[in-house]
């Protein structure tokens, strides 16, 4: 066991001193507008986009889980990073032209503005407090953890009671059976130096290949947190741009994260590559497997005093910055989406009250949840997530690929699509963690299900997509479409239509006018001041067409930018081709 040196805590106090101060000032500058505050007035260039999506996507999560899973599983891993970079370019080319002329900073406001009605926003809201449980809040701590249990030897859930300290503090400041060993635990893949992987193996290749870019288009070009980031840029080109500068950046985890996790395993192969369950238990507190440790390993063991402490303390500040957003996120959507449906009247005194008891029921779910990432896809926390995101994810990215691209899609057939794939995916949630996965050693003992065991979550993803694709469709097939002036400028083909759409204004009900046998055509003026609900537009028709030509800084950057994409996604596909040369 390393112990810290005074230097480690010299650097941990330095950092996080010079990180706070730096906020207080920041704090201030950025006050006073909507704009200033979420979207940086509008003014942000190429650079700072596209540093600030990288920021965005990259956690503690990805030092301990994508490290774990490189030293698990090898090169394969990579593959989740390098093809964000073609989804990165679809968001600048494909989705935030439909964003931008549709004049809204927020992705609950376009589906607001696209459907009408409020059952949708509700759902996401809904989904977005489950995915927070269990693939956010959850993951954090345990990852935070999991450093803070190697650097000073705590137990884990009094490493997990630190950091909800520290949280908090931000937050308010602003049986024993004999074991038969298969020979192969233990010792690395035969294709471990592979990216493309075979049908049947840990990361096949329809599911990287299909199953992947549903879960990544869900998150890269529908997520509120990463499209708010290229919204802030100062026009459509730097928007372009900023993708670019994030997709090259997706480079750096194969070098930062993968490749030292595979490290991780050669140096410390008894630890991070132990195979026995009593032994990895010993070791590191998991039945399952220790590869979650190969990241913390090497920073630990193998970095000088300060240099140490500055990786711990970068490490935390990751982790700090991911809590608070999350509580505050999770708070704002539950009290403002939900709770105010259910008490409309509430006061501003109630609704800061619930929205902190509601973070405490958060944490505590979160917390009861960890033993079953402990224990879930072999230890291996990113194939966690990415399992999670598998079972619930592909149903949105289905809506919002539907409603960005066929006009024909309505309320009825988005939202009853949604709700079947929620049924869909969550049983194939709740049936996979009913079950515990043996590690390696036991695997002669998984009694799980076929389509459990043998189904991989990626190409879960690509069959549930399929299921809410096809049922969002005929649903509004079977149903009444929505007139072309309520959908002007809001999908991809009519994104250059001269008309501004006319804003749906909800009758009762929750799906408001495309309940059966609503007439969408009938004269707004007859509806009673009660019924109407309006979206007020953030901004106005010229300041768009500002954004998107008048400040252009030219068609030669613009060409800049797609070279630029072409070049990145030939990069990608090099490194695809490099890594797949030999079979090893």
């Amino acid at each position: 066991m390393v112990s810290l040196h005074w230097g480690d805590f010299l650097a941990i106090l330095g950092y996080f001193g010079v990180i706070i101060g730096f906020g207080l000032w920041s704090s201030c500058q950025n006050r006073g507008s909507v704009d200033g505050y979420f979207l940086a007035r509008r003014s942000m260039n190429f650079i700072p986009v596209g540093a600030s999506l990288f920021a965005s996507n990259i956690g503690s999560g990805h030092f301990i889980g994508l490290a774990g899973s490189g030293a698990a599983s090898g090169l394969g891993t990579a593959t989740f990073e390098l093809s964000a970079l073609l989804v990165l370019i679809i968001l600048g080319w494909v989705f935030l032209p439909v964003y931008i002329r549709a004049g809204v900073s927020t992705m609950p406001e376009y589906i607001k503005k696209r459907f009408g009605g409020d059952r949708i926003r509700i759902y996401l809201s809904v989904l977005s407090l489950i995915l927070y449980i269990f693939t956010k809040i959850s993951a954090d701590l345990f990852s935070g953890a999991l450093f803070i249990k190697l650097a000073i030897d705590f137990d884990l859930y009094a490493s997990i009671g630190i950091l909800l300290l520290i949280a908090g503090v931000f937050t308010i400041g602003g049986g024993a059976t004999a074991v038969i060993c298969n020979s192969t635990c233990g010792l690395p893949r035969k294709d471990y130096f592979n990216l493309v992987r075979s049908i049947d193996s840990d990361f096949p290749w329809p599911g990287m290949s299909f199953g992947l870019l549903i879960s990544s288009v869900w998150y890269w070009c529908s997520d509120q947190v990463i499209v708010q980031r290229a919204l802030a840029a100062k026009n459509l080109t730097h928007a372009k741009a900023g993708c670019i500068v994030a997709g090259y950046l997706k480079f750096l985890p194969l070098f930062l994260m993968v490749l030292p996790g595979m490290v991780g395993r050669i140096l410390f192969p008894n630890e991070v590559g132990c195979s026995d369950p009593e032994e990895c238990k010993i070791l590191c507190g998991n039945e399952g497997g220790c590869s979650n440790i190969a990241y913390p390993k090497l920073v630990i063991e193998l970095m000088p005093p300060g240099a140490r402490g500055l990786m711990l303390a970068v490490m935390m500040a990751a982790l700090m910055s991911s809590l608070t957003s999350i509580f505050n996120s999770s708070s704002a959507i539950f009290t403002m989406d939900i709770w105010r449906r259910i008490r409309p009247k509430s006061k501003d005194w109630e609704l800061m009250i619930v929205g902190r008891l509601f973070v405490l029921v958060l944490v505590v779910v979160s917390i009861l949840w960890i033993p079953i990432i402990q224990a879930s896809q072999g230890s291996r926390l990113f194939d966690y997530i990415q399992a999670v995101t598998s079972y619930l994810a592909p149903p949105v990215c289905a809506i919002y690929v539907l409603a960005v691209f066929f006009k024909r899609i309505n309320e009825q057939g988005a939202f009853w699509g949604l709700i079947i794939g929620l049924i869909v995916g969550m049983t194939r949630f709740i049936w996979q963690f009913s079950y515990e996965e043996p590690p390696c050693a036991r695997s002669y003992l998984d009694k799980r299900p076929a389509i459990i065991s043998k189904v991989h979550y990626l190409h879960f993803g690509i069959i549930l997509f399929t299921i809410t694709f096809l049922s969002a469709w005929a649903i509004s097939l079977m149903t009444k479409p929505i007139p072309d002036k309520y959908i002007k400028r809001l999908t991809y083909f009519t994104l250059n239509d001269d008309e501004e759409p006319v804003e749906i204004k909800d009758g009762k009900g929750m799906c408001g006018n495309f309940c059966v046998g609503a007439n969408l055509d009938e004269d707004d003026s007859e509806k009673t001041k009660e019924d109407e609900i309006s979206v007020e537009p953030i901004q106005d028709s010229h300041l768009i067409e500002d954004y998107l030509e008048k400040k252009s800084p030219g068609r030669w950057l613009s060409r800049l930018c797609d070279v630029n994409a072409i070049i990145a996604i030939s990069l990608s596909g090099f490194c695809i081709a490099f890594f797949n040369r030999y079979d090893f």
